[in-house]
C-alpha cells in the first residue's frame, strides 16, 4: 500500500525512539553511583575495585550497551528536529553524537576487559608488571586523546541538540537548556572530577531527556491533526 503524498510514516517511529534517551541517561546515572580509587596512588585498592563483578557489569551494560541505546535516541532526536525544520542542527547533532559515542566505546572496552586483567596481575603479586601494563594499556597517550575527543564531541552534540530543542517552538525550552548544560557538565567537568558532579549531571540529563520524549509524544497528535485539516482544505 502506497503512502499519500506528504505523509511521513517514519515520524512516529522517530518520536518513539526518543525514549531511548532517558534509558541511556539512567544507564549513565547507574555508572556514576560508584567511583574507582585513583590508580596512580592506590593501585591496590583500584585492582580490588576493577576485579569485582559490578565493575564488569556496569561497563558492559551501563557504558557499552548504554552507548548503543544513546546513539539510537540521539539519532531519533536529530531526525525529529530535522523533520521539524531544524535540518542543520539535526544532522550536525547526529554526526557529533555518533562519532563521540563510538570513540568513547573504545575506552569502555579497555575498561571492561583490560583493566580487570591488570588488576588480577597486581593482586597476584606482579605489582611492577601491573604498573607497566596500566601505564601502557589503560593510560596511554593515544587512549587518553581518544577519550578526550569522544567526550568533547558528545558534549558538543548535546549542546547543539539542546539549543535546537530550546528554539524549536514545539519542545520545552527549559528541557533544551538543561540538555545543553548537562552535556559538558557530565562528559567534561564530571568525568574530569570523577565525583558527585557527574551524578548531578546524569540526573539532569535523565529529567531533560524524559521531558523531551514526553513532550514530543504529546505534540504529535496536534501536528497530525493540523496536517489532516490542511489536507481537507485542499
Amino acid at each position: 500500500m502506497s503512502e499519500k503524498p506528504g505523509t511521513r510514516s517514519w515520524e512516529p517511529i522517530a518520536r518513539a525512539g526518543l525514549w531511548a534517551l532517558p534509558v541511556w541517561a539512567v544507564l549513565l546515572l547507574v555508572g556514576t553511583l560508584t567511583h574507582q580509587p585513583p590508580p596512580q596512588t592506590q593501585l591496590g585498592a583500584w585492582s580490588r575495585y576493577v576485579t569485582t563483578p559490578w565493575f564488569l557489569a556496569s561497563h558492559l551494560v551501563a557504558s557499552i550497551l548504554g552507548a548503543a541505546v544513546g546513539s539510537v535516541g540521539l539519532i531519533a532526536l536529530g531526525v525529529c528536529l530535522a523533520s521539524a525544520g531544524r535540518v542543520r542542527a539535526g544532522v550536525w547533532g547526529m554526526v557529533l553524537a555518533v562519532t563521540g559515542n563510538i570513540l568513547l566505546t573504545s575506552l569502555f572496552g579497555v575498561a571492561a576487559f583490560a583493566q580487570p586483567a591488570i588488576g588480577r596481575l597486581y593482586l597476584a603479586g606482579h605489582t611492577a608488571l601491573a604498573h607497566v601494563m596500566y601505564d601502557g594499556a589503560a593510560q596511554g597517550a593515544w587512549l587518553v586523546a581518544t577519550g578526550v575527543a569522544g567526550a568533547v564531541l558528545l558534549a558538543a552534540s548535546l549542546i547543539v541538540f539542546g539549543v535546537a530543542v530550546a528554539r524549536s517552538g514545539w519542545l520545552p525550552r527549559l528541557a533544551g537548556i538543561g540538555l545543553a548544560v548537562s552535556g559538558p557538565l557530565f562528559a567534561i567537568v564530571g568525568v574530569a572530577l570523577d565525583d558527585f558532579v557527574e551524578t548531578i549531571a546524569a540526573v539532569l540529563l535523565v529529567a531533560c531527556t524524559a521531558w523531551i520524549a514526553a513532550a514530543a509524544r504529546r505534540a504529535a497528535p496536534a501536528e497530525e491533526a493540523s496536517a489532516g485539516l490542511a489536507e481537507l482544505a485542499r
